[in-house]
Parts: structure tokens; C-alpha cells; sequence
């Protein structure tokens, strides 16, 4: 039925539920693309804070990127399924955008992608990046939530 299922990992337990329910669509009749957003890190402008090495913390989490995608692509090799893999950054844009652009120029059929199921204050101060690929989507979304 799907062809090309876009998966956006994010190395969550919740990321991880979200890949083996698109494991399970995929099994030999679709291709996999597993994506990882790298979003930017803005350096704060108070005191105290300048010390910190904004570009290093950002090299830090663009290598947690590769890592989580490399880990992911092993274990669907394992189970005997090749998959792409893309590291995007987010240029400051939105996560939920990038995502959304990476479906429709990769002309996916599907977003499988996990969701904490917040709500309330911590989905205000947290946000929700599936919610946004929902709201923006061009393609059906599974939602795959946390257990």
C-alpha cells in the first residue's frame, strides 16, 4: 500500500515504538527514509551564559544526530531492511516544517512518526513536533504513541 514511508527518529523511546510500527508497514514493500532534525542552539545573551561554546554544543548535537541514525539504520539491517538516512538542520525554522519538506520532496506516502501524548502546560512549554507534521502534512501521519 505505501511505497515510501518518512520516519523522523529522534533517539526517544517513543522515536523507537514509531520506526518498528513503519518496520512492520514496510516489510518488503516499501523504502524507509529515517530522518533527524538538528535544531539550532541560540546563544543567550544574559550574563553567566558566555562561557558557554555554542558551536561546539551545536557540533554535539548534529554528532547525537548521526549517532541516532546510524543506531536506527543497524537495527532495521538487522531485520533485514535497508533504509535511507538523513541528518537535515533546521535553519531555524520549525521541526514540524522541516519534517513536512522532507515528506514532500522526498514524495513520501506516509510520516510515521511518535508522540508523548502531552498536554495541558507541558504540551504549551514543550510543544509538539507531531502535531505540527499533522497541522502541515501533505501525506497521511501515523501516530505512534508512548506507551
Amino acid at each position: 500500500m505505501y511505497q515510501r514511508i518518512l520516519v523522523p527518529i529522534d533517539g526517544s523511546a517513543t522515536g523507537e515504538r514509531a520506526l518498528q510500527e513503519a518496520l512492520k508497514l514496510a516489510v518488503g514493500k516499501a523504502q524507509l527514509r529515517l530522518v533527524y532534525v538538528v535544531e539550532e542552539i541560540y546563544p543567550l545573551d544574559t550574563e553567566g551564559y558566555a562561557f558557554i561554546d555554542y558551536a561546539a554544543l551545536q557540533e554535539a548535537v548534529r554528532k547525537t544526530g548521526e549517532r541516532t541514525l546510524a543506531q536506527a539504520a543497524e537495527k532495521l539491517r538487522q531485520s533485514g531492511i535497508s533504509a535511507e538516512t538523513v541528518l537535515r538542520e533546521s535553519g531555524g525554522e520549525r521541526v514540524a516544517q522541516v519534517i513536512d519538506a522532507e515528506a514532500a520532496s522526498w514524495q513520501a506516502d506516509l510520516v510515521v512518526i511518535g508522540t508523548h501524548g502531552r498536554s495541558g502546560l507541558s504540551r504549551l512549554l514543550l510543544g509538539s513536533v507531531a502535531e505540527g507534521v499533522v497541522r502541515g502534512a501533505s501525506v497521511p501521519v501515523l501516530l505512534v504513541r508512548a506507551e
